[in-house]
C-alpha cells in the first residue's frame, strides 16, 4: 500500500519500488532478495513509531549507515518489485539473485537439424544456497550446467552471475570465468592419472588469483594421509574428494557439480554428498548439484526440477534433511 517509485528519490533512478514497514516489534530483521547472508545498511528513522525507512543505498555505493541488520533468519520477506532497467541495476549492484537464469534458450545445430536443448528456461539461485536442480535424463540439467559454468554459450536469454551478465562475454572473458570464478566436480573425477592428488588439487590452484592452500584443503576433504597417492593408488570416493578439493582450492565464487555420486556406491556417495553440504555451510559456497535422483533433494536448500528443457517447478526446501537421513 506504500510502494513509492524510488526514482523519486534523489539517489536512485534505478526503477525498483520501495515499501516503507511499519512492524509490530522493534527488533525484527529484514531479508531483501538477493542479499541473504549479508549485512545490509538501513536507516531507522523512529523507533518509538518502529518504522523503518529505505535502505540506503547509492547507485555508486552504500552510504555511511546509523545502523546495521545482519540477516539471518527470514523473518519478514520485502518484495522490491522490479521495473524500468533492471538489467542495467544488477550490472551497477542492485538487489538481484547471485545466480540468474533469465528466459534461457538453446538450439543444438546438426546440418538441418534443430535440436532444443532449452525452450526459455528461467529460475534464480540465491547466494550461499546449496541447490539441486532435478530431471530424467535428457530433461536439459547437463546444458543448464554448462551454460552456468561458461562451457556452452546459449542461443537466447540471459545469465547472471554475482551481476555480471555471462552470456555476452566473448570466448577470451568465458575462459577467464571459468578459471577464476567456477569449480567443477565431475561424475568420473577428470584427475590427471600421473600427477599425485596433492598435485592434482595444485595444479588448479596456480592459475587462480587468491587460491587456497592446497594442502589444507587435501586436510578439509580428509585425505592428509593420501596426498601423495596418484590416482590409480585410490577409491572412486578418494578420487571424488581429490576432485572436490581441486574445485575447493580455486577459492570459487560457484561450484557446480555434475553427478558427483553417479559413479560411486551408495555409502560413498553419502559421504561426498556430506562433504559438498558441509562445504556449501561452513564456506558459504553457493552449490550447484546435477542430479537424476530425487532423494537428493532432500537435502537441498532449492530444489529446481527441469523436464523436456522447461523449468517445471522451483521450490525452498522449509525440511532440509540431514544427509546421514537420506536413503535411495
Amino acid at each position: 500500500e506504500n510502494l513509492k517509485p524510488l526514482s523519486q528519490h534523489k539517489h536512485w533512478g534505478c526503477g525498483y519500488f520501495l515499501p516503507t514497514i511499519t512492524l509490530e516489534e522493534p527488533n525484527i530483521i529484514l531479508i531483501f532478495p538477493g542479499l541473504y547472508n549479508h549485512e545490509i545498511p538501513v536507516t531507522i528513522h523512529s523507533v518509538r513509531s518502529r518504522k523503518i525507512a529505505k535502505p540506503s543505498f547509492r547507485r555508486e555505493g552504500f552510504t555511511k549507515p546509523k545502523k546495521f541488520v545482519t540477516m539471518q533468519k527470514k523473518i519478514i520477506l520485502l518484495q522490491l518489485l522490479r521495473a524500468g532497467q533492471p538489467d542495467a541495476i544488477r550490472q551497477e549492484g542492485g538487489m538481484g539473485s547471485f545466480v540468474d537464469f533469465q528466459n534461457v534458450k538453446k538450439i543444438y545445430r546438426m546440418g538441418e537439424m534443430e535440436i532444443s536443448a532449452l525452450k526459455g528456461a528461467s529460475f534464480q539461485i540465491e547466494e550461499g544456497e546449496f541447490c539441486v536442480i532435478v530431471g530424467a535424463s535428457g530433461a536439459g540439467k547437463t546444458t543448464i550446467l554448462n551454460i552456468l559454468g561458461g562451457m556452452d554459450t546459449l542461443t537466447e536469454g540471459h545469465v547472471m552471475i554475482d551481476g555480471q551478465d555471462i552470456s555476452k562475454y566473448n570466448n577470451r572473458r568465458l575462459t577467464t570465468y571459468r578459471r577464476l570464478d567456477v569449480g567443477f566436480v565431475f561424475q568420473f573425477y577428470n584427475l590427471v592419472q600421473n600427477l599425485t592428488a596433492i598435485e592434482n588439487v595444485e595444479l588448479a590452484a596456480q592459475i587462480c588469483k587468491n587460491p587456497l592452500d592446497a594442502r589444507t584443503v587435501i586436510e578439509q576433504v580428509g585425505l592428509s594421509g593420501r596426498a601423495d597417492n596418484f590416482p590409480a593408488q585410490l577409491s572412486g570416493g578418494e578420487q571424488q574428494r581429490v576432485a572436490i578439493a581441486r574445485a575447493l582450492a580455486k577459492n570459487p565464487k560457484l561450484l557446480l557439480c555434475d553427478e558427483p555420486t553417479g559413479a560411486l556406491d551408495f555409502v560413498t556417495g553419502k559421504a561426498v554428498l556430506k562433504l559438498l553440504q558441509d562445504t556449501c555451510r561452513q564456506m558459504k559456497k553457493t552449490v550447484v548439484v546435477i542430479t537424476h535422483n530425487q532423494a537428493l533433494t532432500a537435502m537441498a536448500d532449492r530444489i529446481i526440477t527441469v523436464k523436456s528443457g522447461q523449468i517445471r517447478s522451483m521450490e525452498l526446501n522449509d525440511h532440509i534433511v540431514p544427509v546421514d537421513e537420506i536413503d535411495w
